[in-house]
């Protein structure tokens, strides 16, 4: 076994692991990143790329079928061998372009093999080098978790990495998880001829916390497919025809349906297993995750970070991104460490209608102020140019600070939600108030004048001024 030392050994090469190495390489050459799987990152190889793939042509289907409102009379014919061909390729491509900035990495900087802890700054990479490391970043994002009882359905059972493998497409597909995993990828198959039925636990739908928000999602996709999201599932069994699934349907009554396939959209859990963290000397909760500074990213006092999806924080690749510069700047600077900027949440589903939320949800907003906020809304129904294009489904949540006027948050269902999204997201992280998002410009005929509807209902609401921001601080601790 080889022995090297490094100022900072980086483990796992994706998002939030290149993201550190390039912040590292800016203060040493005495760095390595470590990866023991395949290169090309999530996003690329399983997860945003090829499933907007996948939902780009399940919408153009879905606008050829609807575009009879328009007095557009078309034939809908899906070949699901090209469908899938499509999506392979231009995953390769993506997948492609990761990959050659992985190989400008020069070979000295770069490690094979699957890295564990021996002492909190030593790692044993494969069965080969012993690497000692002044500091360490943690990068190694997480996997598909699949619940036991669904193991049930043998080789039928698939996650979402195996879906992108598929040289055509299946009759049909039980989706357990209305995540938005599940949901992005249940709607898609849909909308691409599969018969789909979706199965939650605990009643969630996707991100979505405003319960206002969630009862319109549940209606919407339920005219799709059928979406149980507390379903209670008796049994999954492997048999000749594919995967039978008892269960009772929300009056109670028990239903049989078989399946060529079962798809886990059950969220993902951080890759620790092998890590062997109880080396390392770090405080870790029952679940084996180290305690950190999630502005720093720092594991305690210790030169240990941890970034990405594997802190299982905000499992997105803009917020790995950040961490992974966050994490490798400060494993550079060490012992400086410093906070670095960690933006306003923004998470979109990309599902149609779309699903958005930016800043604050409800929950935490009641948290914040108590009784003193307000709620704007728009419902989509009547949007001149979301009725215009046919899209006219969806409700807009916005949120208000009393006292101050300041907007908060807001979640929403409906169209061109991603953009909406992003101008929420920005205000809040500017702290902007109500009346001030309304001094700015609203094109007219667009989507975003529901924005402003919305908006306006919220500032009539709101009322600004010291003495209310005196009663708010009456109302409890946070106000």
């Amino acid at each position: 076994m080889q022995t090297r030392e490094v100022d900072v050994a980086i483990i796992g090469a994706g998002t939030a692991g290149l993201g550190a190495y390039r912040e590292v390489q800016k203060e040493t050459d005495r760095v390595v990143l470590v990866e023991g799987g395949p290169h090309g990152t999530t996003c690329a190889r399983v997860g945003c790329m090829p499933s907007k793939l996948l939902i780009a042509a399940a919408d153009a289907a879905h606008e050829a079928r609807e575009a009879d409102q328009f007095g557009i009379r078309t034939e809908v014919a899906i070949d699901s061998a090209a469908v899938m061909e499509r999506v392979r390729r231009e995953r390769d491509r993506f997948v492609g372009g990761v990959l050659k900035s992985i190989d400008r990495i020069p070979e000295k900087h770069k490690l094979s093999g699957y890295a564990r802890f021996e002492d909190s700054n030593t790692l044993i990479v494969g069965d080969h080098t012993r690497l000692h490391a002044e500091r360490v970043v943690i990068a190694t994002g997480s996997s598909p978790n699949v619940p036991g009882f669904l193991k049930a359905a043998e080789d039928r059972l698939i996650v979402n990495d195996d879906l992108f493998e598929w040289q055509s497409l299946p009759d049909s597909v039980a989706v357990f998880g209305p995540g938005v995993i599940g949901l992005e990828l249940g709607q898609a198959l849909a909308r691409l001829g599969v018969r789909v039925r979706m199965f939650g636990v605990g009643g969630g739908v996707g991100p979505i916390q405003d319960p206002e928000i969630r009862k319109i999602a549940l209606e919407t996709f339920n005219e799709e497919f059928p979406l149980d999201p507390d379903a209670q599932v008796e049994s999954v069994t492997r048999v000749d025809e594919g995967v039978e699934i008892r269960f009772l349907d929300e009056q109670g009554q028990q239903l049989t349906e078989r399946f060529d396939y079962v798809l886990a959209a059950t969220g993902r859990r951080p890759n620790l297993d092998g890590l062997d963290l109880e080396n390392a000397g770090l405080d870790l909760d029952e679940r084996g995750m180290p305690a950190y500074d999630n502005l720093t990213m720092q594991c305690g006092n210790s030169p240990v970070f941890i970034a990405g999806d594997v802190n299982n924080e905000r499992p997105l690749l803009h917020e790995a991104s950040d961490e992974g510069r966050i994490a490798g700047r400060n494993a550079a600077h060490f012992p400086g460490v410093e906070r670095g900027l960690r933006r306003t949440p923004l998470a979109v589903v990309f599902t149609s209608p779309q699903i958005a939320t930016a800043g604050l949800t409800i929950q935490q907003v009641d948290e914040r102020c108590q009784s003193c906020f307000e709620v704007g809304l728009l419902n989509f129904d009547n949007q001149g140019r979301s009725r215009v294009m046919g899209v006219n489904r969806g409700l807009i949540r916005v949120y208000g600070e009393q006292g101050t006027g300041r907007f908060l948050g807001a979640e929403m269902l409906g169209p061109a939600a991603e953009h909406i999204g992003h101008l929420l997201a920005w205000c809040a992280q500017k702290e902007m108030t109500v009346s001030e998002m309304l001094e700015m410009p609203y094109y007219h005929p667009v989507i975003e004048e529901g924005l402003r509807t919305a908006l306006r209902d919220l500032n009539a609401k709101l009322h600004i001024g010291q003495q209310i921001i005196d009663h708010c601080m009456e109302c409890g601790p946070g106000a």
